[in-house]
């Protein structure tokens, strides 16, 4: 990776072509991520059918988004732990355990969103 100090319109394509070599490597490597995208394939059009005001729809859309944000980050950790040692250590552990917790925090938050949304509705 080229650490030379971008400025510009330069910096912006090249940050546009590592955050898709990002997406690329959690497509790649992540079930996770892949799941999650396959499940907001059907729910972000579910989301924007559900939803009666802007409002509502850019909730429940933003709710499965910010999902995505935090298992992109809880990804990045483990790889990180992963690239500093593969033996057992507690920070290693704790570091994983703490990125899978707040990917179900993002988890619980989307799932209050669209309980919120939808028993409205009912």
């Amino acid at each position: 990776m080229n650490h030379k100090k971008l400025e510009g319109m330069t910096h912006f394509i090249k940050a546009f072509q590592w955050s898709l070599l990002g997406f690329k490597a959690a497509w790649q490597n992540e079930t996770a991520f892949r799941q999650e995208v396959m499940g907001m394939v059907v729910l972000i059009p579910l989301g924007v059918w559900l939803g009666d005001t802007p409002l509502e729809r850019a909730a429940l859309v933003v709710s499965l988004l910010f999902v995505l944000v935090v298992e992109l980050i809880n990804s990045a950790i483990e790889a990180v732990v992963d690239r500093v040692g593969l033996e057992n250590h507690p920070l290693s552990g704790r570091a994983k355990d703490l990125g899978s917790a707040a990917v179900f925090v993002a988890l619980a938050i989307s799932a209050v969103v669209w309980m919120a949304v939808v028993f409205t509705k009912l």
